[in-house]
Parts: C-alpha cells; structure tokens; sequence
C-alpha cells in the first residue's frame, strides 16, 4: 500500500493539547470489525465492553522525566534522552542541534552537568554526565518528554508536575519510556476494578517507548519501511496466563499499538514465549494477527506506523471511515485525546 493511502484531513484545533480533569472523561468510540457499527460514548462506560471470558493486556511501561533544558555558555539547548548507553552516557536528541559540538559542556542544575562527547546522526549527541544515577535529578528538573504537536510555553513548577502526573498510566512501573502508552492513559483505579468484579482478567507486559514512536514513514511504498527497535519483556506467569487464554478461545484485549508489537513479536509456534527481546516488527495491513483480538487505541497521525497498525487488524476502509466520523463528531485526537475500542 501507498502512504497516501493512511492520510487524512485534521483541523488542527482537533489536536488534544491538554488532558481532560477527570481521566476516564474521554470519549470512546466503539467500532465492530464485523458489523462496521460505531458507537459513540464515554470511556467511563469501558467495563461494559469486556466480559468474563477475555483477556485485558496493559503496557506497564512508566515514562521517565526525559526532556532536559540546559544551557552551554549563555544559549538555550533543550534535549530528549533517548537510551543510556553507558554508566554515565546517554545518546540524546538536542535543538539546536547546530549550536552542539563535541566538546561542549552542558549546565542542567547546580548539580546537573554533562560533556558533549560524540556527534550522532539525525541530531543526536553523546552525553556523558557527572552522575550514574540520574534518576533524583530527572525527577527535580526533567519534564515529561511530551511529542512536539503538544506545544508548551515556558512551563511552571505546577505545570511541569502537572504534565509528569497525567502523561503517565495509573499502572506504570517499569521506568524506562520517552512517551507514554497513550491508550492506558485513560483509566483509573476505579475502572480497573470495575473491570475485574466482571471477571475479566488483567495482565501486564512491558515495551519500552523509544525513537521508534515518532519515527516518520518517508518511503511512498510503506512495505519498505523498516521499524527502529525496543525492548519489550514478558514475565513467564504473563506468558503462561496468555497461552491459556488462548487455549481456552477467550478474547485477548490489547491496550495500546505497544501491546499489540510485544504480543505479536514473542509467538513461536503459536504460543507466547516469555523473556526480554528487542522488537522492530511493523504492523501494516496483511499481517497475520496470532494473538489479538481486540484493541483498545488512542486516534493516531495521519501516515503513521501505529495508523497503520490499526488499519491492520480493523480493515484500512472501516478505520479510514471511522476516523472521518472521529473528525466530523469532533473527537480529540493523538496523546491527550480520546480512544477507539475495536472489536
């Protein structure tokens, strides 16, 4: 298929760039892959979707405070850690990224520094920091690594704390992303529970966000496109409730286009292998889903991998048709927005 084909028209006013006061406030649209029916409610109303032969697999993933503001001399640099690679290193995007250079020393905080001490390509740098463990200071001055469609002026404390809290899951434990699994966003810890009194049962799998979120498609031929990696980990108890689940036909959930790659990328021979592996599966339309049945997702950019995830197990007409629907009715769109529950 075309790239062509995955686009479509949104105002920009459509573009969520808050998150609504109450999580479960969002608005869902419910879309049957065998009917072609929509319905059009609030996330609120979730557990009345799942049933007690199912299955609800979240991404437990906790996003890390990964944008850094720093200056070199008197010049503003901001920056996007994007993997430790070291005791003190990290590979880093920076903008601008030309008033970088090797050599550079770099000032977060009084207690914050790092030395430029590698060029990388498409605008990364090699940090090396003056502490191993960033963790006490990425929580005093780091900001929540929102994607750039969410502008934000100079923020406040409040507002920096603000953002750190919401663009999280309720269930995040595992530190280690640069964006959030945007379709968990939605719950609280009321719904979960709800979810549960119904019998459906709950699992956890573990995909670290990286660069591969925002990656763009440049290729018109979208089955040229090859997919950066991440690490994704599944707990052999996960794997073992999951394979039985399986047995047993109930409906396997996903929530999130996260979910959905690690799922998809650990079955040999029909069944989910526990462990941590890196992963650069691409979802695109023609692929043979083994696990997932049913998915929980925010509404994507037009031309992205993850809209073309989507497209893959729904059918591309019935998603491009729905997302018209999800435009004409005004939906919020992309991380803060609302969802789409596919079954």
């Amino acid at each position: 298929m075309r790239l062509q084909d995955f686009d479509y028209d949104l105002p920009s006013e459509l573009i969520a760039q808050e998150p609504l006061p109450k999580r479960d406030s969002s608005r869902l649209m419910v879309l049957d892959r065998k009917t072609g029916d929509l319905q059009h409610t609030m996330f609120s109303r979730f557990p009345e979707f799942v049933h007690r032969n199912e299955l609800l697999v979240l991404n437990n993933s906790r996003v890390i405070p990964a944008r850094l503001y720093g200056r070199r001399n008197e010049r503003a640099i901001e920056f996007l850690l994007v993997q430790k690679s070291g005791e003190h290193t990290w590979r880093a995007l920076c903008r601008p990224a030309k008033h970088v250079r090797k050599g550079d020393r770099i000032t977060f905080s009084e207690s914050l520094v790092a030395d430029v001490t590698a060029e990388l390509d498409e605008g990364e740098r090699l940090l090396t920091f003056n502490r191993a463990n960033l963790d006490p200071e990425l929580a005093r001055v780091g900001y929540a690594p929102l994607p750039p469609y969410i502008k934000r002026k100079k923020q406040t404390e409040e507002g920096r704390r603000h953002d750190l809290e919401r663009y999280q899951t309720v269930f995040a434990d595992k530190p280690g992303s640069i964006a959030a699994p945007t379709a968990g966003l939605h719950f609280t810890r009321d719904i979960l529970d709800r979810i549960e009194e119904k019998g459906t049962g709950i699992t956890e799998v573990t995909l670290h966000i990286g660069l591969a979120t925002f990656q763009p498609v440049r290729a018109d031929s979208i089955n040229t496109h090859r997919m950066l990696e991440e690490t994704c980990t599944i707990s052999p108890g996960t794997a073992e409730t999951i394979n039985r689940a399986v047995e047993e036909k109930q409906a396997i959930t996903a929530v999130g286009t996260t979910t959905v790659r690690t799922l998809e990328s650990s079955v040999k021979n029909g069944k989910v292998e526990a462990g941590t592996r890196s992963t650069d599966l691409f979802i695109q339309p023609g692929f043979p889903f083994q696990i997932v049945n049913r998915l929980l997702t925010n509404f994507h950019l037009p031309k992205s991998t993850l809209l073309m995830l989507v497209a893959s197990l729904a059918g591309h007409e019935l998603i491009m048709n729905a997302y018209r629907e999800a435009v004409c009715r005004r939906y919020r769109f992309f991380s803060y927005g609302d969802c789409m529950l596919i079954l």
